[in-house]
């Protein structure tokens, strides 16, 4: 554990190889699968979960096979016992516990789901910049459900960006013809892909600079989200959010199953 931890402080990020096998993948794709269907009908219908299932905004058409052309989904594990279940894989959390300890709660459970020929790219930006989370000491957790390529928009990031400290970005979704950045000042030299095999992750530090380009192949790039952090960080309320906050404990504090934080306001 020690090589994992002097890699993450050093660079940011360590990839874990295939923790996943075969079977558990299978069962997660076929729930995507579900999934899709239950968003369509929650939209169908007016449902307000609907929200959760968010349209992909620069497809090319409406649907697919059907079904809506879902960019991702959010609060999985409301929808979903698989992804619910994911969340606290034995063999991830082992690796969390190590950068951070033994006591972990989930900030978010998300699906990115870059569809085949119209997924979007992701410009570059700091996770910890958007969430309302202090000291922005988090780890995001990045699950290849299918193999995450240069063609279908893997992930890039820059090392040693955590050291940075926390910016301002923009809007994270752009379109083909726009760069992925719409700040001028950033230094995208020593950019690099992190390419994943189906089963694999990628763990970096909330604030590592990281965006992901467009899918134009044939091929889905579906990825489980998770975000950890430890009992000492801070939720803050800001902008009309409210004043305290439940999470899911992972891993310890004494066996609770949720913890609700208080706000410290901020201005």
């Amino acid at each position: 554990m020690e090589d994992i931890q002097h890699s993450f402080e050093t660079h940011g990020y360590y990839v874990l190889e295939d923790f996943l096998t075969e079977e558990e993948l299978a069962v997660c794709e076929a729930d995507i699968d579900r999934l899709h269907k239950v968003g369509a009908e929650l939209k169908a219908s007016g449902d307000d979960r609907g929200k959760h299932f968010q349209i992909e905004p620069f497809a090319k058409t409406e649907e697919q096979d059907g079904l809506p052309i879902l960019r991702k989904i959010e609060q999985t594990r409301d929808f979903s016992e698989v992804f619910k279940d994911l969340s606290g894989h034995p063999k991830l959390i082992e690796v969390v516990r190590s950068l951070l300890g033994d006591d972990l709660l989930l900030f978010r459970s998300t699906l990115m789901l870059k569809p085949a020929n119209h997924g979007s790219a992701h410009s570059f930006h700091q996770d910890s910049a958007y969430w309302p989370m202090r000291p922005p000491s988090l780890v995001t957790v990045s699950i290849a459900l299918t193999e995450s390529t240069t063609e279908n928009g893997c992930i890039q990031v820059i090392p040693k960006s955590h050291e940075w400290g926390m910016q301002e970005w923009g809007n994270i979704a752009r379109a083909d013809d726009q760069s992925l950045s719409n700040r001028e000042d950033l230094d995208t030299r020593n950019v690099i892909e992190v390419p994943l095999k189906a089963g694999s992750a990628l763990m970096f530090h909330s604030l590592v600079v990281h965006g992901s380009g467009p899918n134009h192949s044939s091929r889905p790039r579906h990825t489980a989200l998770y975000a950890y952090f430890p009992p000492t960080v801070q939720y803050i309320s800001k902008n009309g959010s409210p004043d305290e906050k439940t999470f899911p404990v992972i891993s310890g504090l004494e066996g609770q199953e949720e913890l609700t934080l208080k706000a410290e306001a901020v201005s």
